[in-house]
């Protein structure tokens, strides 16, 4: 399908609202439908003084890097290198004593943020998270806080380096380059990495801003947990930046991302690219765990494997998502979701923090809204 010249101004009005009213200093959206691009748009800076953002302009985005790491887990699990009942000891054997607790964690516990290891000491230690062998050894110090498979709770990060250690052992090569050999470079997501590498370039990212208090312009509602600011300053480190942190240092764009989700509403095949097969997609995008209040994040949340999914109330993937959406969010403001019912892919990415979760929620909210209003 295609939009029309008119449906097409009213969704990039939409998009520049927000950004007329100083909600982020920059932001992309892009948009695929029926396996197609229908809309790419750019506006604002790339920084509180930066230059003009352009649809190619690369940016942090955070969380939303844990579905292209579920997608290469997804398909270990197709070629039958692994299993979703599979324990993570029987490819890291250091992980757990066999007999604990820690030892009953399924690749499918990970996936589903329902391992029982959401925090630990490592979420207070950045330093150690541009070493590798440093958080290996935390995962396998690491006790549960909740019985594996019982209590949904978000794993911020733990996500990451438990699937990630695990796509290194299976496959014997380093996830970043697994993932771009099995997911950026097959789709053409040629701005898409996991960090920069040792020689990438930081001065290629959109300087990160934390919006503080003063700078709110929705009600106080739960926070973050940690200052705006502070977010910002953490990710805007070169350090950070080339490291390999794949649950939260993905840097892309809305359009590689749209790409992405649009090839998975598609069935899993975009361009004479099969990503992955269609029973799989439909088995990841279903609802595994469920709760009216996440262990981590103190709200209701729904659980695929390797996503999230839709159709709570008033949720990021529009106030009329249906169960068969599926996506992620990541902090400031980005998220992307595949919508097989309407074979639409989705993608929002800014490059503003805000001190509050809720207005974060509410934009992306309004985004997705404005987006299904012209597609449906």
């Amino acid at each position: 399908m295609s939009l029309t010249d008119d449906e097409r101004e009213r969704l990039r009005g939409a998009f520049r609202r927000q950004l007329d009213v100083g909600l982020h200093h920059g932001a992309q959206l892009a948009v695929y439908a029926d396996g197609e691009l229908v809309a790419s748009f750019a506006g604002g800076t790339t920084g509180p003084d930066g230059e003009e953002t352009t649809e190619d302009q690369r940016h942090i985005i955070f969380s939303c890097t844990k579905p292209y790491v579920g997608v290469a887990v997804h398909q270990l699990v197709e070629e039958g290198e692994l299993a979703y009942d599979d324990r993570l000891i029987e490819y890291w054997p250091e992980f757990a004593d066999e007999g604990t607790q820690k030892a009953e964690i399924m690749v499918e516990h990970v996936l589903s943020h329902t391992a029982g290891v959401p925090f630990g000491e490592l979420d207070e230690q950045p330093e150690k998270w541009t070493d590798w062998d440093a958080v290996v050894e935390a995962m396998e110090e690491i006790e549960p806080v909740f019985p594996p498979g019982e209590q949904p709770a978000y794993h911020t990060t733990n996500y990451g380096w438990l699937a990630g250690e695990l796509i290194n052992r299976v496959t014997g090569d380093n996830v970043r380059d697994v993932v771009a050999e099995r997911v950026f470079e097959p789709l053409g997501m040629d701005d898409t990495s996991i960090g920069l590498g040792e020689d990438g370039d930081p001065d290629e990212v959109a300087t990160l801003s934390g919006f503080e208090e003063f700078d709110r312009c929705r009600s106080p509602g739960e926070g973050l947990g940690i200052p705006a600011s502070d977010s910002a300053a953490q990710f805007n480190d070169p350090a950070l930046q080339r490291a390999v942190i794949p649950a939260a240092n993905g840097i892309s764009t809305a359009r590689d991302m749209a790409r992405f989700y649009g090839c998975l509403a598609n069935g899993g095949s975009l361009d004479g690219v099969d990503l992955l097969e269609e029973e799989t997609i439909e088995h990841a995008g279903e609802v595994h765990a469920e709760t009216d209040s996440d262990g981590t994040l103190s709200r209701p949340a729904r659980y695929g494997l390797g996503v999230w999914v839709g159709g709570l109330a008033n949720d990021m993937f529009g106030t009329v998502s249906t169960e068969s959406t599926f996506g992620h969010a990541g902090l400031g403001s980005n998220f992307g979701w595949a919508d097989p019912d309407l074979n639409v892919g989705f993608a929002y990415v800014t490059n503003g923090i805000r001190e509050e979760s809720y207005e974060h929620a509410a934009r992306v909210n309004a985004m997705s809204d404005a987006v299904r209003l012209v597609i449906e």
